[in-house]
């Protein structure tokens, strides 16, 4: 099999401007409602793209964990790579993938941190494994041994019991979103995509040529 040769023709769906609402928050919503109703595998991975102070751009997976009005947030260590990225360059972009639909979705803007009692709330949801594993791992930082990791893990899990406390180095981030775009694929690689984007207080919408 050549690389070249592999393609898929996109026919399930159209998009067009009747279809789209005017806020882009309230179009995202239907359309993430509809990937989780068509049981899409994980409709909350997306992809985060980050640009050091270099301007080096790093992209990577992580999972949205709560959008509303103000934005789309994720959590991570604040002292992993993504983070150092951030406190360099506080833009980010966002990508959704959702391939059983034939969507896409991008989200482009500047990135803040959340409160603390929103990343306090969060991290008082996750599964033990998931606290523990917060305190445990020196996320992005190289280690010798997976060894060296399952020991912290068990130091952790030792010291700090059932009910751990957020670490003060671990909570959330928020994307505020100055540009949304959605694509449908469509047959012969002729795509349906529309872009908003944030002029002022208002958001202007476009069809984009495929």
């Amino acid at each position: 099999m050549e690389l070249a040769d592999i393609r898929k023709d996109y026919k399930l769906a159209r998009l067009d401007v009747s279809d789209i609402d005017a806020s882009p928050f309230v179009q995202f919503e239907k359309w993430f409602t509809e990937a989780v109703n068509a049981k899409v595998n994980e409709p909350n991975a997306m992809t985060l793209a980050t640009v050091n102070g270099d301007g080096k751009p790093t992209a990577r997976i992580v999972l949205i964990k709560d959008f509303d009005p103000r934005g789309a947030s994720f959590f991570t260590n604040y002292e992993s790579r993504k983070a150092n990225d951030i406190a360099a360059k506080e833009f980010a972009a966002l990508v959704f993938f959702w391939p059983e639909l034939e969507r896409q979705v991008r989200i482009e803007g500047r990135v803040e941190k959340v409160s603390a009692a929103e990343s306090d709330a969060y991290y008082a949801v996750r599964p033990l494994g998931s606290k523990i594993g917060a305190w445990a791992s020196p996320q992005s930082r190289a280690i010798a041994s997976r060894e060296i990791l399952e020991a912290a893990v068990e130091d952790a899990t030792a010291s700090l019991g059932s009910s751990p406390t957020r670490p003060p180095y671990w909570g959330g981030y928020r994307v505020v979103p100055s540009l949304f775009e959605f694509w449908q694929g469509r047959s012969s690689r002729l795509h349906d995509r529309f872009c908003y984007q944030l002029n002022g207080a208002a958001w202007g919408l476009t069809r984009l040529a495929p």
